[in-house]
């Protein structure tokens, strides 16, 4: 049976304190499910903080990679998938995920969002500012959920997949 996972994205250098606490937490929880964990894989911000929540409940991490070296990722990284892609891997964590959990937001944060609305993925945006979620609700009114705690994710996730 192929294993669910789920992908969480955020702001990498730009992250901040409260989206890698959020972080952290929300890749604990995943980890807890017996989900596997997809980042972008790298050893900053809403990345590094979520895999190593995953990590510290014994969970699967897998980071998508931007660049063409694997050690440029996390320490909490099990696989780590080297693109040399740059920003295009964007469109390889969000195929490759289930569902897509927002930490924060930063460019290629947003384009995740849109490529997974395209993809027609199911996107949570998890402590997300009322401009950001006026702005996502016109673009799509399906496969769009707000959550304000990472308990409500893991809840809605459970509802998505199950």
């Amino acid at each position: 049976m192929r294993k669910i996972a789920i992908g969480v994205m955020g702001a990498g250098e730009n992250a901040t304190v409260i989206d890698c606490t959020s972080a952290y937490e929300l890749g604990k929880a995943i980890a807890q499910q017996g989900w596997v964990l997809l980042t972008g894989g790298r050893n900053v911000g809403v990345m590094d903080a979520a895999s190593r929540g995953a990590k510290s409940a014994n969970g699967l991490t897998v980071g998508i990679l931007p660049g063409s070296d694997r050690h440029d990722a996390s320490e909490a990284v099990d696989i780590a998938i080297a693109t040399g892609m740059g920003n295009a891997r964007n469109n390889i964590n969000v195929l490759s995920s289930d569902v897509i959990i927002t930490c924060g937001t930063g460019a290629g944060t947003i384009s995740e969002i849109a490529l997974a609305l395209k993809a027609n993925k199911p996107v949570i945006l998890l402590n997300s500012e009322i401009e950001s979620q006026n702005f996502w609700q016109k673009l799509s009114v399906n496969n769009i959920y707000f959550v304000s705690s990472v308990a409500a994710a893991i809840a809605t996730v459970k509802t998505l997949i199950l």
